[in-house]
C-alpha cells in the first residue's frame, strides 16, 4: 500500500494489508493502530485512484468522535513531511481535498439518515459495536454498489452486536476478510503495561478491551471466559465425525418451546468432540427421529432430561414412550440441584472440542448464557435468565450431568449399515 512517507506500518498491519479484502472487518485490541491503519488505508486508496472524483469516508459513532479520534491523524498523514503535496483541510466540515480530485470525510452514525445521497469508493466504520447495523446495511452499502465501493470495519468487542454479526459473516463468506488480533498475541503493547492494566482492570472489561471477548461484556456470563479459552487454544473450529467412534446425543425437550440435541463423540484420552448441533420448534419427536435417520452416525446414548418421564394429559403416555414407540431409547439425567448442573457443565467445558459450523447456534447460546442483572438491587437474580440460549445450555446441561462413556471407546469393525440409525445391531 501507497501511501504517507510518515506511516510506517507494525508488522500486524503490514499483514492486514496484504490481505484486505473488499469488505474485511478486524475486531483488534486497544492501542493497536486500527485508526493510523485505516485513515491510511483510506489515503492509499484515493492516491491510487484514477478516478478524478473519488470518495471516501470515516465514519464514526458520533461526528464528535470521529473528529475527536481520526481528524488529527488525517491531517498529520496528508501534511507536510508526508510526502504529498496540495492537500486541503475544511474544519468545518471536516474534510480533506487531494490534489488529484479525491475527497476524503468524516462522518458519524448517530443520524443515518443523513448519510442517504452520497456515494462512496470506499469507507471505514470505527467502533462498529456502538453502532445500528443498518447504517451499513440501508445506507453505506448501496452507497457502494454502482461504484463497486470497498469496506473496512474496526472496533473492539462490546458483547453480542453488529461488530460480531459482521465478523461471524466474514468468517463464512468468499471475498471477505475476518482478522482478530488480541493483546497477548501481538506484542505490541509492552507486558509490563498489560499486566498493570489486568491489576486495575476488572477480569471482564481487560477481556474485552486487551484479549477481544465478544463474552466478556455480557454480564453475569456463565461460561463466557470458558469458551473464550476455548477459542484461543484452537478448540472452536474444524472438529471432523470420526465414524470409529460412537455419536451420542444429549437433549432439551421442549412442549410448545424449542427442542435443542448436541452431537458428541468421547474420545480417547478424555476429549469431548462436540460434532453437530439441531434445534428445531413445533414439531412431534418423530420429526427429530427422523433428523436423527438422516445423519450418517452410529449412535451410542441418548440423554433425555428427568421430566420425559411426565405423562401428557391427552395420550396418557410419556414422551420417554413414545420415544421408544419411534424406536429411540432414551437414558434419563438425573435430576439435581441447577447450580450443580452448571457447575458439571463449567468441569466438562475445559475438557470439549467444538465443530464451529455446525454447532455455531448452540455455541452462542453458551457463551451468552447468564444471569440477570437488576439494577434496582444492584446484584445478580439467583438464577438463570430464561431466554434463547437456555435450550442450548440445558442439552449441554444434561450431557455434562447425564453421561458416563461406555467402556469400549471406539466401536468394532463395522460398517454403519451393521447398524439401525440408534445404534442397536441389525
Amino acid at each position: 500500500m501507497t501511501g504517507s512517507a510518515l506511516y510506517a506500518p507494525h508488522c500486524w498491519q503490514a499483514e492486514i494489508e496484504a490481505r484486505l479484502a473488499r469488505f474485511s472487518v478486524l475486531v483488534c485490541h486497544r492501542r493497536f493502530g486500527k485508526t493510523t491503519l485505516s485513515v491510511n488505508r483510506l489515503i492509499a486508496a484515493a492516491l491510487a485512484t484514477e478516478r478524478d472524483d473519488w470518495r471516501g469516508a470515516y465514519i464514526a459513532p458520533y461526528y464528535k468522535q470521529a473528529k475527536t479520534v481520526a481528524w488529527d491523524a488525517l491531517k498529520r498523514y496528508l501534511g507536510p513531511g508526508s510526502g504529498i503535496e496540495g492537500a486541503r483541510f475544511s474544519e468545518g466540515e471536516l474534510r480533506a481535498d487531494l490534489p488529484n480530485g479525491a475527497r476524503i470525510r468524516l462522518l458519524g452514525a448517530n443520524d443515518p439518515d443523513s448519510l442517504r445521497g452520497v456515494y462512496l469508493d470506499g469507507v471505514v466504520f470505527d467502533e462498529v459495536a456502538q453502532m445500528p447495523l443498518r447504517v451499513w446495511t440501508e445506507v453505506i452499502r448501496p452507497a457502494l454498489a454502482d461504484r463497486k465501493g470497498w469496506a473496512l470495519f474496526i472496533g473492539t468487542p462490546q458483547g453480542r452486536n453488529a461488530l460480531h454479526d459482521l465478523y461471524r459473516r466474514a468468517q463464512r463468506e468468499k471475498h471477505w476478510f475476518a482478522a482478530l488480533y488480541r493483546a497477548t498475541d501481538t506484542n505490541v503493547l509492552d507486558p509490563d503495561e498489560l499486566a498493570q492494566a489486568r491489576r486495575e482492570m476488572s477480569a471482564e472489561e481487560y477481556e474485552q478491551e486487551f484479549e477481544c471477548s465478544f463474552t466478556a461484556a455480557v454480564r453475569g456470563a456463565y461460561f463466557g471466559g470458558l469458551m473464550a479459552d476455548l477459542e484461543r487454544r484452537g478448540a472452536i473450529g474444524a472438529t471432523p465425525h470420526d465414524p470409529g467412534l460412537p455419536v451420542h446425543t444429549a437433549w432439551d425437550l421442549g412442549m410448545s418451546d424449542a427442542t435443542a440435541i448436541w452431537f458428541c463423540q468421547a474420545a480417547p484420552g478424555g476429549e469431548f468432540r462436540f460434532i453437530d448441533y439441531y434445534e428445531c420448534q413445533g414439531v412431534g419427536l418423530d420429526h427429530y427421529v427422523k433428523i436423527l435417520d438422516a445423519k450418517p452416525y452410529v449412535y451410542g446414548r441418548h440423554i433425555a432430561p428427568h421430566d420425559i418421564r411426565v405423562r401428557e394429559l391427552g395420550t396418557g403416555k410419556s414422551r420417554l414412550e413414545t420415544a421408544a414407540g419411534l424406536g429411540l431409547r432414551f437414558d434419563v439425567c438425573p435430576n439435581i440441584p441447577l447450580v450443580d448442573g452448571i457447575n458439571a457443565v463449567r468441569l466438562l467445558l475445559p475438557k470439549c472440542r467444538f465443530d464451529a459450523s455446525a454447532c455455531e447456534p448452540g455455541i452462542e447460546a453458551l457463551r451468552h448464557y447468564r444471569r440477570e442483572f437488576s439494577e434496582r438491587m444492584n446484584t445478580f437474580h439467583p438464577l438463570p435468565l430464561h431466554d434463547w440460549t437456555s435450550h442450548a445450555t440445558d442439552a449441554f446441561r444434561y450431557f455434562s450431568v447425564g453421561f458416563r462413556p461406555p467402556r469400549q471407546g471406539r466401536l468394532p469393525q463395522r460398517t454403519v449399515n451393521d447398524f439401525n440409525p440408534f445404534g442397536r445391531e441389525k
